[in-house]
């Protein structure tokens, strides 16, 4: 695309190849977003691949990091679907305000950041400018069904 070239989110998401899935179903009592004004908060998003997670465990043992990088964009792209279903589509987002990459990370692995990278680097590339957001990566022990990654996110919506 032309650079100063004004595209879509959906557009950039096609021109990206990437087709999103079917909002993942929750795994336990919650729902998988809620609305308060123009802000919508998109629950916990593990990557999931066809209703699977193709790779479990801590990153820096079962995991590695680039592997855990594609399991943060994989998770990113299923909070795409979420946010896509709230909003109705891409292209009514305004900006992601925030993003919090959880990493299930193995004793001593301290490259959390780098990982949510991953999530982090998709929202510019899908929403440009509006993509970039406040963040957080933290490492934790455990997450989910054995995920080595799971993202939150939160969006404003335009109008």
């Amino acid at each position: 695309m032309p650079e100063g070239f004004a595209v879509s989110a959906e557009s950039r998401l096609a021109h990206l190849g990437i087709a999103l899935p079917e909002p993942p179903a929750p795994v336990a009592a919650y729902v998988p977003w809620t609305r308060s004004g123009a802000l919508v908060f998109v629950s916990g998003q593990l990557p999931f691949r066809g209703g699977a997670l193709p790779r479990t465990g801590s990153v820096g043992a079962e995991v590695s990091a680039d592997e855990a990088v594609e399991e943060a964009r994989a998770a990113a792209i299923n909070a795409l679907a979420v946010l896509r279903a709230a909003a109705g589509s891409l292209d009514h987002v305004a900006r992601v305000v925030k993003l919090t990459v959880f990493v299930a990370s193995a004793p001593g692995f301290r490259a959390q950041p780098q990982v949510a990278n991953g999530a982090s680097e998709l929202m510019a590339a899908v929403f440009g400018e509006a993509g970039r957001h406040a963040r957080e990566a933290v490492g934790v022990a455990e997450l989910p069904l054995g995920a080595p990654v799971e993202i939150e996110l939160i969006a404003e919506i335009a109008g």
